[in-house]
């Protein structure tokens, strides 16, 4: 296979034009794109590098998004060399997935009183990987990471999800019939435990209201223009904490369902796409800060993994 037919050599604008139009596809169908593929049991995986690292941010979107679309079931993903260098060959006719690399340089410039300045330019750019399914000549290994992580250890994986939301230390109250997050009190409020269907629909909800807890100025300190219920700051604060709620379940390997309140959220998140293409990018890059905020409170933090940018 001729490796230049892969290679993407689009703009920038026209990255998020294409990724955007992807997304906005898929919620004019009512669809979530970030809601799926999910391993056994409901679980979420992470797509991996070839060497196991995990994507993070808007490449994990777009990956689980090819992977439903058609029908992948290997979390592994990868450039064409890279693919050579593992001893394995992209079957003829197989069609690369766009993912994207940001970055930033650093250029000395001279200002306008002639003193001399670091400049930071950032930077993005597309390119193709494939999916393990789509490789001939793989290790194994390659097509076995979902039947090793979701080997039926439920109750040690919610056990897992309980010292972790134990290890923020933030203040979770339990009453009541509604779950949400209290910015002028910092209360993160929950119903009782017995009010959820199970313990793993308990411990998502309870993950999307951590990510609007990191919000807080004395955190993340995350403002994105909401002044009321409803406008467009608060649909971008809601669609911050989906996608961070979906990224966290799949790094504590918790199963989830969809909620239907959720889906009353598409419409308001339509128009906050339509009008700003780079607000997708900018949403699932505050969602992982997030995820990575409350990650960075657990007592391993130092072994937790690196973020976004990353070369695949």
């Amino acid at each position: 296979m001729d490796k230049a037919k892969v290679t993407e050599t689009t703009t920038v604008s026209d990255i998020y034009e294409r990724i955007t139009q992807r997304i906005v596809e898929q919620l004019e169908a009512g669809t979530r794109p970030w809601m799926q593929p999910w391993g056994a049991g409901g679980t979420p995986v992470r797509p991996l590098r070839h060497n196991g690292i995990a994507y993070r941010g808007i490449n994990t979107v777009l990956l689980w998004m090819t992977a439903a679309e058609r029908g992948y079931s290997s979390c592994y993903w990868m450039t064409f060399r890279q693919a050579q260098e593992l001893g394995g060959n992209v079957r003829k006719g197989e069609k690369g997935t766009l993912v994207v690399y940001a970055n930033a340089i650093e250029r000395k410039e001279t200002d306008d009183e002639g003193d001399e300045v670091e400049r930071r330019i950032p930077f993005m750019k597309g390119y193709s990987v494939f999916n393990a399914d789509q490789i001939d000549g793989l290790p194994q290994d390659f097509h076995a990471v979902e039947a090793e992580r979701n080997n039926g250890k439920g109750k040690q994986r919610i056990d897992a999800a309980d010292r972790f939301f134990v290890n923020l230390g933030a203040d979770i109250r339990h009453g009541g019939n509604k779950a949400f997050y209290h910015l002028a009190g910092d209360f993160i409020q929950m119903p009782p435990f017995a009010a959820f269907d199970s313990a793993e629909t308990h411990a998502t909800t309870l993950g999307h209201e951590c990510i609007h807890w990191t919000m807080k100025g004395s955190r993340l300190d995350r403002n994105l223009g909401r002044e009321k219920w409803g406008d467009e700051g608060y649909a971008k604060e809601e669609l911050v904490a989906e996608l961070g709620s979906v990224f966290l379940s799949a790094d504590l390997a918790l199963s989830i369902e969809l909620r239907e309140d959720h889906a009353a959220y598409i419409a308001s998140w339509l128009k906050v796409l339509k009008n700003d293409k780079r607000a997708v990018f900018q949403m699932a890059a505050h969602a992982e800060r997030a995820v990575a905020y409350l990650h960075g409170l657990q007592p391993d933090a130092a072994n937790a993994t690196d973020s976004d940018p990353a070369p695949a």
